[in-house]
């Protein structure tokens, strides 16, 4: 194998073996814990602009299938791992780990020591990292150029509409960077569901006549897409509204509260969060590097409905007379535990009352 090299902008620098595309490549790196899911998770477009490491120590040993897939190519900048398993061993497998990454122009270094990585990123918090052929002293982390939220959000958004399904309870996503398994759940429980770009008017919006709004995931400070803080919370106090990831941040931001670069993340598929109403504990799989301040939530508008057991963070929140709410988990999964998925049956509860509502008040 070609030797690579990860630099990182703390000054450390790893030796490992290259695969993948062979090119050069910058983001902020990060890791996650997750004993399964490197196809989910490379898929997964919130993490465009990132290294990505996974903990687990052997990746790649059921290979990569047609039926996993969260976007419809690889979303990382580049992956890091220990050992890689190119003879996968699952009757779904169609390429290998490496194979993947080549088809899809990505990079990746392979027997990397990825404990000592993550004890680095966890000590310095936030790293930018750098994927290169040739150690040179001379490589100037000024060069390393990072996108901005909008630019990254405008890479992994639909062009324009996409119109799944044909249920009776229509939903539209307004998409910063969504899951696949997002739109799965919506499918089970029989809803339409319409995806539009982020970009997208709560005038163009009104034209399609939603029962209810979604706003996904994506990548990215949410901050930075303070443009489009407006058309959220217009539209959540249009519809019933559900934010998950991303999105809960933007609701939260929409309705005068404050978010925050967390030290290194939560990302993995057993973090504990408990419902604040119950004390019912539910592990979760979650994928994200801010948060939501407490302080600055209207606790007159909004209670808390979640918290993190490990660090006491926000994990979700609902308006006191309006059907709105988010959580910063995610509730389908993907990988990780389905603890979480009555949060789709919640939300289209409310999608049916409202409109049980409205009809009632029509026919009155």
């Amino acid at each position: 194998m070609t030797k690579g090299y990860l630099m990182l902008q703390t000054g450390e620098v790893f030796s490992g073996d290259w695969i993948g595309a062979k090119q050069d490549t910058t983001g902020e790196l990060v890791f996650n814990t997750s004993m399964t899911g490197y196809q989910e998770m490379m898929t997964d477009p919130s993490y465009t602009g990132q290294i990505l490491t996974f903990c687990y120590p052997m990746i790649g040993n059921y290979g990569i299938n047609l039926h996993d897939l969260e976007s419809s190519d690889i979303a990382v900048s580049a992956v890091i791992m220990s050992d890689l398993c190119e003879e996968p061993s699952h009757y779904q497998s169609v390429a290998t780990m490496s194979e993947k990454l080549a088809q899809a122009g990505v990079s990746g270094l392979t027997n990397i020591d990825t404990r000592a990585l993550v004890a680095i990123i966890r000590k310095h918090q936030t790293v930018r990292a750098r994927i290169v052929s040739q150690q040179s002293s001379t490589t100037l982390m000024s060069s390393w150029k990072q996108e901005s939220t909008i630019e990254l959000v405008r890479t992994v958004t639909v062009p324009e509409y996409e119109v799944v399904g044909m249920g009776d309870i229509h939903i539209v996503l307004l998409d910063f960077g969504y899951k696949k398994s997002i739109v799965d759940e919506l499918l089970v429980a029989q809803c339409k569901v319409t995806i539009v770009p982020f970009t997208t008017s709560i005038e163009e919006i009104a034209l399609l006549t939603p029962d209810g709004i979604l706003i996904s995931n994506g990548p990215g400070d949410p901050i930075e897409l303070a443009a489009y803080f407006s058309t959220v919370k217009l539209l959540s106090e249009r519809y019933p509204t559900l934010g998950i990831c991303l999105g809960h941040q933007l609701l939260a931001l929409a309705y005068g509260g404050k978010t925050k670069k967390m030290p290194y993340g939560h990302r993995g598929g057993n973090h504990p969060v408990k419902e604040l109403t119950t004390g019912k504990v539910t592990i979760t799989s979650q994928n994200h590097g801010y948060e939501v301040v407490e302080e600055s939530i209207d606790r007159e508008a909004f209670e808390l409905t979640f918290r993190n057991v490990n660090d006491n963070s926000v994990e979700g929140f609902k308006h006191r007379s309006l059907p709105i709410q988010s959580v910063q988990f995610h509730p389908e999964a993907h990988p990780g535990p389905s603890d979480a998925a009555y949060i789709f049956q919640d939300f289209l509860q409310q999608v049916k009352t409202r409109r049980e509502q409205a009809c009632q008040s029509v026919h009155s």
